[in-house]
């Protein structure tokens, strides 16, 4: 390279600079130092069109420090610059990210977008991982951050999630990504993060690959991959255990051929304890013991008899332990129970009234394909858990719960009709105990059922609220859980003039919130020579809601509001509580 002075008004900064774009440099810890001695280390320049003009590669800090004393002295001077050669992208990139590494990692991002810069320039990972000291590994994982959404990239670059959780990210399709960011966005959804989302991310069960006794190429599911490529998971475990059951089976015969006494497969989740064995070789009837980890590593133990065998053996006893080999191995049983499936399930569509009762069993009992959850009812505190609990419309809820409890023969004090049954057969015995009811008595437990598990605060739930016409004067009634935690001024005297007047909201307009409450307190109750006032409802509160500013921030009318579409569409129905008065 050649080395010059180069006037200041003739250098620019290079888009080939890792750190050209954003805001100015922190120049705090270089600023001194170039003031007393000026810039001592050679700017990397190279020229930029004219012979005068030149781009600075590597050096911005320096720079923008000699900008800074040029503005406070009024002169500038020539800086000292090393001059690449014009047109190589690559090398000036480079060149820009080996200075700004050895002086200050830059966050994994902006390396990202250098890296990538580097790539479309022509360097392959092995040069790069070379160039900056890195191995290969890192250069991938680096790069596999281009496929995550720009605003998780963001996100990760300005600290709100972590490496595990972008990691795991990588593992997603765009439109998963998207889902994720959904739930992040949700102040009420559960949102995963680290290694709780590579199990979101594999449907619940992360089962890498490296585990698989079977072929890959022949495996019937599909295989995700995080994009660091060090590991890769089956999407579906259900499809993994299937096919990794019929290669352990084929294991077991392959001993059994290879003239083993017996092959002990042990359930899935049980350790083979060594202690509780000895080593017995297969000339004299060792065992073949197969461990499954419940993640589906499978370890094989060779020539082992139980302690017990082997004292039996010592003795001169005859060993009779020998485990029943199954009539039927695990490819046999997965087709007759799909064909067997296939042939349930084509029959279960022609009888509704069955369906129904299936349906109805599934939600309360649950399965491995089924999981409803029950509207935990959270209060912020005590006064509103009270509240809630001994509202009319609790009341009334409860007492219809409890005759449907006593019809299934659930235990009377149960709190809920979801997640009930005792018996020793699961979905299958209820669906017995339902399958004996009329449809009337089956639809009284969906009803529960569905009301159980109807999300507070839903869209759906204000729906329903509309489209049943509830009137909330017949459901609620005013209380001190509510009325103690008005506190906003303007909201306050709305409520104030709606229940006592505008003359006597007016006249107390200057009084303290403390007043204003109790005057509502009393119009409600008809004491201290108020007036009661039957039947007020909040305008939040009502089918449809309303507010009492301009404000905004009432969830139960912005909810409102999306809704009218739909709303309109629908035909009113009579509350229930209207029905049952």
């Amino acid at each position: 390279m050649e080395l010059k002075h180069i006037d200041i008004a003739h250098l620019s900064v290079s888009p080939a600079n890792m750190r050209a774009k954003g805001k100015t440099p922190d120049l705090t810890n270089i600023l001194p130092s170039v003031r007393a001695r000026g810039v001592l280390v050679p700017l990397i320049v190279r020229q930029n069109g004219s012979p005068e003009s030149y781009e600075i590669v590597a050096g911005k800090r320096r720079y923008h420090a000699a900008l800074t004393i040029a503005q406070e002295s009024g002169e500038a001077e020539a800086l000292p610059c090393a001059i690449m050669e014009a047109g190589d992208d690559a090398a000036a990139l480079e060149a820009s990210l080996i200075e700004n590494v050895a002086r200050l990692d830059p966050d994994e991002v902006t390396r990202w977008e250098s890296f990538t810069r580097l790539v479309r320039e022509g360097r392959n990972v092995e040069d790069i991982a070379l160039t900056f000291g890195l191995t290969e590994l890192q250069v991938k994982r680096t790069l596999a951050l281009g496929n995550l959404l720009p605003r998780i990239r963001n996100l990760y670059r300005n600290g709100e999630i972590d490496a595990a959780t972008v990691r795991h990210l990588t593992l997603l399709s765009k439109v998963r990504q998207r889902d994720w960011l959904a739930l992040l966005d949700d102040p009420a959804a559960y949102c995963p993060t680290g290694a709780r989302l590579k199990a979101w991310a594999c449907g619940g069960a992360s089962i890498p690959v490296s585990v698989a006794l079977f072929d890959l190429d022949s495996f019937p599911g599909s295989i995700v991959s995080d994009l660091f490529g060090e590991e890769r998971y089956f999407a579906d475990a259900q499809i993994f255990w299937t096919a990794q059951e019929v290669a352990i089976a084929e294991r077991a015969d392959a001993y059994r051929e290879a003239g083993w006494q017996d092959v002990v497969i042990l359930p899935v989740g049980e350790p083979f304890h060594s202690w509780d064995h000895e080593r017995t070789p297969k000339r004299k009837g060792g065992k073949i013991f197969i461990a499954v980890g419940p993640r589906g590593d499978v370890t094989f133990h060779e020539g082992y008899l139980t302690t017990r065998e082997a004292r039996k053996q010592a003795a001169g006893e005859t060993v009779t332990e020998k485990p029943v080999r199954p009539e039927i191995g695990p490819a046999i049983r997965n087709y007759v129970d799909l064909h067997r499936h296939a042939a349930v399930r084509a029959a279960v569509v022609g009888s509704p009234s069955l369906a129904l009762r299936l349906m109805v069993a599934h939600a309360i009992v649950g399965s491995s394909l089924w999981r409803v959850s029950v509207e935990p009812q959270r209060a912020v505190n005590e006064a509103v858990a009270e509240s809630i609990e001994t509202s009319v419309s609790e009341t009334a809820f409860d007492a219809r719960r409890r005759a449907v409890l006593a019809l299934l023969g659930f235990d009377p004090e149960a709190s809920t009709i979801t997640g009930g049954y005792e018996g020793d057969h699961g979905v299958a015995g209820l669906f017995v105990r339902l399958a004996s009811l009329s449809d009337e008595a089956v639809q009284e437990v969906l009803a529960i059922v569905m009301a159980e598990t109807l999300e507070a605060g839903s869209a759906l739930a204000d729906l329903l609220g509309l489209h049943l016409n509830i009137d909330m004067r017949e459901a609620w009634s005013c209380d001190d859980a509510l009325l103690d935690q008005l506190r906003d001024r303007e909201v306050l005297d709305g409520i104030l003039t709606e229940v006592a007047g505008e003359e006597v909201a007016t006249a107390n307009g200057r009084a303290t919130g403390k007043v204003k409450r109790q005057i509502v307190r009393d119009c409600l109750t008809g004491e201290n020579g108020r007036a009661k006032v039957e039947g007020w409802v909040p305008r939040w509160m009502a089918f449809p809601p309303t507010a009492y500013t301009e404000r905004g921030g009432v969830p139960t009318v912005e909810r409102s509001a999306l809704l009218a579409e739909l709303v309109a569409t629908l035909a009113p129905q009579t509350s229930p509580l209207a029905q049952a008065a």
